[in-house]
C-alpha cells in the first residue's frame, strides 16, 4: 500500500476500534474483529474499502482452506461490523459464509435413554433376535 492508502486505512481502523468500544464490545471481541480487518488488508495489500464482492468471496474461500470455521465466523462478523458501522455500506453477502451444521450428542441423556442403552449393552444375544 502506498502512503495515502495506508493513512486512509489507519483512519478507518481507528474509527473501527472506537465504534467497537462505543458498542460495549469486550476486549477479546475488539481484538478478534480488528484482527479480521487487518488480516483482509494484509491478504490483498490494500484498504478493505476498495475490495470488490468477488475479492471478498475469494478471501473467504481462501480463509476456509487455511483456518478453522471458528476463525472464519469471527472474521465474517468482524468484517460485517466494519462494513456496517465504519464504511456505512450494506453487508449483502453474509449468507455466503456459513459453517456446516454439526449435530453432536447431548451432554446428558434423558431419563429414559440410559435404561435403553444399558439394556442394549447388557442384554443377552437371544433377546436381540
Amino acid at each position: 500500500m502506498n502512503k495515502v492508502e495506508t493513512d486512509r486505512f489507519n483512519g478507518l481502523y481507528q474509527q473501527h476500534l472506537r465504534f467497537l468500544k462505543l458498542q460495549g464490545k469486550s476486549q477479546k471481541t475488539i481484538a478478534a474483529y480488528s484482527r479480521a480487518v487487518r488480516r483482509i488488508r494484509e491478504h490483498f495489500d490494500c484498504c478493505p474499502d476498495q475490495l470488490t464482492l468477488e475479492q471478498r468471496e475469494q478471501y473467504f474461500s481462501d480463509l476456509v482452506e487455511s483456518h478453522s470455521w471458528s476463525t472464519v465466523k469471527v472474521d465474517r462478523n468482524g468484517l460485517q461490523f466494519f462494513w456496517k458501522h465504519v464504511l456505512k455500506r450494506e453487508w449483502d453477502w453474509v449468507n455466503i459464509v456459513k459453517a456446516p451444521k454439526v449435530q453432536s450428542l447431548p451432554d446428558t441423556l434423558a431419563v429414559e435413554e440410559p435404561s435403553v442403552s444399558m439394556w442394549v449393552r447388557h442384554a443377552p444375544l437371544e433377546n436381540l433376535v
